[in-house]
């Protein structure tokens, strides 16, 4: 496993997020779709190691939606899965409907209940906040906006509005 190269951060915790090759491709891409998100500093590696030849990208800082990153270009060993994901709050369909249609429309696929994967494998949540706040109610509410939510991809926020009210 390679060791990231860092320049000096203010963050105490930064999320590493692995990527076989595209890391600063990724990160101008994310920074391009979510507020709040920029490309730091790109870093080359010194030398050739198992997922680099000297002077290829090796790791890129980048912050999305505030959150500090290090895109580390690691190789095809470690690939994605659903352990992590980004999770993004929306408070309107069109919010949600502008970061969902951006992560697909960029050679990204659609699962489950608000989830989809980038093209690069990373995974995101696009949550609409009227979900998050019916099922902390818990109860009758959470159960009927949870029953709505089981059967759509992109999660629809008047749905799940009509599920709260019953």
């Amino acid at each position: 496993m390679t060791a990231p190269m860092t320049a000096p951060m203010t963050a105490k915790a930064t999320v590493c997020v692995w990527y076989d090759k595209d890391a600063e491709a990724a990160a101008h891409f994310y920074a391009s779709v979510f507020p709040d998100s920029h490309v730091g500093a790109v870093h080359r590696s010194p030398l050739d190691n198992p997922g680099n030849k000297a002077g290829d990208v090796l790791v890129v800082n980048f912050t999305v939606c505030g959150i500090p990153c290090i895109g580390l270009n690691g190789g095809p060993i470690f690939p994605h899965t659903e352990a992590f994901s980004f999770q993004i709050a929306t408070d309107t369909q069109e919010e949600t409907d502008r970061y969902w249609n951006a992560i697909l429309g960029n050679g990204g696929a659609a699962s489950e209940c608000g989830w989809c994967k980038d093209k690069w494998g990373v995974n995101w949540q696009i949550t609409p906040r009227v979900l998050t706040e019916a099922l902390a109610q818990g109860g009758e509410v959470a159960r009927r906006a949870f029953g709505a939510m089981m059967t759509m991809a992109k999660i629809d926020h008047a749905a799940i509005e009509a599920a709260v009210a019953g």
